[in-house]
């Protein structure tokens, strides 16, 4: 399996995680509310009943009767003290209205609901723990959230109404927010994670690289030495024309094989980057490129536009080898050959930043797949490791401080990929110089 689908697999994964648990979280708070809900309505009725209880004008008229009653007959000698006892036990009931009126009615910490009472004509008479101003529109925004509950005060036949709005306490509206906050914070702790994950990754990744192409470099040492002393000795013991030219164009290869190894030598060190002319840089490869459109079987046209007089800060191998991978990919792009079979090399600047446009007429890159050729792994090519782009990034980004894009593809129309050096490594523009035409 390729890097890049094992990584959309653990994406997929994590997604899937937080969206479970932003569901069992959500789910769970509206449990929790709904509960408190019911038990504030409760209180909220108990509170109602209990104002009807104490406001029960026959209470005080009954409990200033057994008063008397008790108080007259402690003064008579001949009454039972059980009969006074019994007067006194129904006193009892008063020392009950004065409870629920002390630990009920009048308690400000054991119900927090916010409520407003209102008598029959719809005008405020008492408000508590209402922290937002009083008005018909609280008192309509408190009948969407409950229903009213109805007080009746006094005797049946002469009583009068009033009615309880009630809203939710702050512990409620709290919980409300809970699950954002919830989900926020894992989000944030997902995302931590990731990009922890990625850091791992991609050290894992460079260590990899720079492994991989220090051994590749030592391995390519001892052959590269062997070759130049075989042409060597071809040359002395032919001496021929033909056998010269072969000779030349042999040690033409091995020297630029010998620079490929110290190109992978450079990975995974800081590269020395100095200012020096791009148009030279960049035609070299060019050239190189199409002596070898034969060889490979190629049958494109290789246009450059060059601008002699642009300066920037590189690193000369290491840059070369990232055009050399971006122009062979373009070549590769081409899939049959045509009339109009091209790459295009477009060397010029915009204000203070330096633009390199590789542009092929080849099959085009799909949308979907775009952020996607990057990343170490994928390729469309049967053959090859998936390295060359995320390995050309990597030169141009990590060690030149600038950037590659897609700057332009479509399916059977083409892609542009542009490199571009940031504007503390140019040099300033040569008002002698002019681009070069087409070549």
């Amino acid at each position: 399996m390729k890097p890049h689908f094992r990584s959309n697999r653990i994406n997929i994964v994590l997604i899937g995680l937080f969206i479970l648990l932003g569901i069992g979280s959500y789910v769970y708070n509206q449990y929790l509310v709904s509960q408190i809900l019911k038990q504030e309505q409760s209180g909220i009725k108990l509170w109602a009943r209990a104002i009807e209880y104490t406001s029960d004008p026959d209470q005080e008229e009954i409990s200033q009767s057994l008063l008397e009653a008790a108080e007259y007959l402690r003064r008579r000698p001949f009454v039972p003290d059980s009969i006074i006892n019994l007067i006194e036990n129904a006193e009892a009931d008063r020392a009950s209205q004065t409870f629920v009126t002390r630990e009920i009615v009048l308690s400000e910490d054991r119900f927090l609901v916010p409520r407003i009472i209102v008598d029959e004509g719809g005008e405020i008479i008492s408000s508590n723990h209402v922290e937002d101003e009083l008005n018909h529109e609280l008192i309509e925004e408190y009948a969407s959230m409950n229903t009213p509950i109805e007080i009746r005060l006094g005797e049946e036949g002469y009583s009068q109404r009033q009615y309880v709005y009630y809203g939710e306490s702050p512990t409620v509206r709290y919980l409300r927010y809970f699950p954002y906050i919830q989900l926020s914070l894992l989000a944030l702790l997902l995302g931590i994670g990731w990009v922890s994950y990625r850091t791992i990754s991609r050290s894992e990744q460079s260590n990899l690289w720079v492994g991989m192409t220090k051994e590749a470099a030592h391995q390519l040492g001892t052959p590269l030495s062997s070759l130049y002393g075989w042409v060597e000795l071809l040359r002395e013991e032919k001496k021929d024309d033909f056998t010269r030219r072969i000779c030349g164009e042999l040690e033409n290869d091995i020297t630029r094989l010998r620079g490929v190894a110290d190109r992978f030598n450079k990975i995974g060190s800081e590269p020395v980057l100095t200012n020096q002319r791009l148009e030279p840089m960049v035609r070299e490869v060019i050239n190189y490129m199409k002596q070898r459109l034969p060889q490979l079987g190629e049958h494109v046209d290789v246009l450059c536009r060059l601008d002699t007089g642009l300066h920037a800060r590189v690193n000369a191998d290491l840059f070369q080898w990232a055009m050399e991978n971006l122009i062979k990919n373009a070549m590769d792009a081409i899939k049959s050959p045509t009339a109009e079979a091209q790459v295009a090399v477009n060397l010029y600047r915009v204000e203070n930043e330096v633009f390199i446009d590789i542009t092929d007429t080849g099959v085009g890159i799909e949308k979907k797949f775009q952020h996607e050729i990057f990343k170490p792994g994928y390729s469309t090519k049967k053959r090859g490791w998936g390295l060359g782009l995320s390995l050309t990034k990597r030169i141009i980004e990590g060690y030149h401080s600038g950037r590659l894009i897609i700057h332009e593809s479509g399916i059977g129309s083409g892609t542009t990929m542009r490199i571009i050096l940031p504007v503390d490594t140019v040099k300033p523009l040569d008002s002698r110089s002019s681009p070069a035409g087409k070549n």
